[in-house]
């Protein structure tokens, strides 16, 4: 039996896997510095001080540092579903080329959301 490699462009699996856990920590710790500030301003706050909030370098770069780890965790999420559910086998011969367009549309997409948050962190 003939082992083939699975992994997203050909990288490997322990990368991934690392990937989504740096992703993860920094989108947990961009819940906690936004919850926290949501908390210890409470009801009090007003449009200046949540819009000065987010204009600071510091939160404009954390945000820039979350959204890109949204993508990668979403990107190397939609590839291991796609490479796990759109198989030739489950198909019927069209797994791949519904596997190769899922993951075009989900580039696509992830590619916009990309430039789009990225306009708003820095416009």
């Amino acid at each position: 039996m003939v082992v083939k490699s699975v992994t997203s462009f050909g990288r490997s699996g322990l990368s991934d896997w690392l990937v989504q856990r740096v992703s993860g920590v920094v989108l947990l710790a961009y819940f906690l510095v936004v919850g926290g500030y949501l908390v210890c301003e409470g009801s009090a706050m007003d449009y200046a001080q949540w819009s000065a909030f987010f204009a600071s370098t510091f939160m404009r770069v954390f945000s820039t540092a979350a959204v890109l780890s949204v993508i990668a965790h979403a990107w190397i999420g939609l590839w291991a579903v796609s490479t796990d559910y759109l198989t030739e086998r489950m198909m019927g011969g069209k797994g791949l080329v519904l596997r190769l367009a899922f993951q075009a549309a989900s580039a696509v997409v992830l590619f916009t959301y990309l430039v789009w948050g990225i306009q708003i962190l820095w416009s």
